[in-house]
């Protein structure tokens, strides 16, 4: 674990060593601060720029559940992380690697059950309307019944 966080401590040294650099060589020097303020920024504004289209395309796909296992799969490795890293840093427990791969696996794991749920409700809830059809008078009005039945697992 510790080699992990060293090597991305390293590279994330590396950028900021040369963004410090470029920073000396300009008129205009900029504080760390500001620094900070600018690339994290311009970071964040790319990943959005990146994320932001293929978000759209999965809520217009009625892929949200997609879009919510990003958001939670995100937290839950910056979670598992900052549990290791404090756990290094208090002394509380041993900081490995393979815990984090243990609490991703559970979430993981967790999510898969959830999907399967999920399955099973979505397919009872078709069929019930699917039953209801033959007794509606209108297929539309069947239609539009199964199409703006929310649920929780939508």
């Amino acid at each position: 674990m510790w080699n992990i966080i060293y090597n991305v401590v390293t590279f994330i040294s590396k950028i900021h060593y040369s963004i410090l650099s470029w920073n000396d060589q300009i008129e205009n020097s900029f504080t760390d601060k500001q620094l900070h303020f600018m690339v994290i920024g311009a970071f964040g504004i790319a990943l959005i720029l990146v994320l932001h289209p293929i978000f759209l395309w999965l809520a217009k796909t009625g892929h949200t559940i997609v879009i919510s296992f990003f958001y939670v799969f995100t937290v839950i490795l910056v979670v598992t992380f900052a549990i290791e890293i404090g756990q290094g840093f208090y002394g509380t427990g041993s900081m490995e690697f393979d815990d984090v791969n243990s609490g991703i696996a559970g979430f993981l794991v967790f999510f898969a059950t959830f999907l399967v749920i999920r399955a099973i409700v979505h397919l009872i809830i078709k069929t019930y309307y699917k039953d209801d059809e033959s007794e509606s008078e209108s297929e539309d009005e069947n239609e539009n019944k199964i199409e703006n039945k929310e649920t929780f697992f939508d």
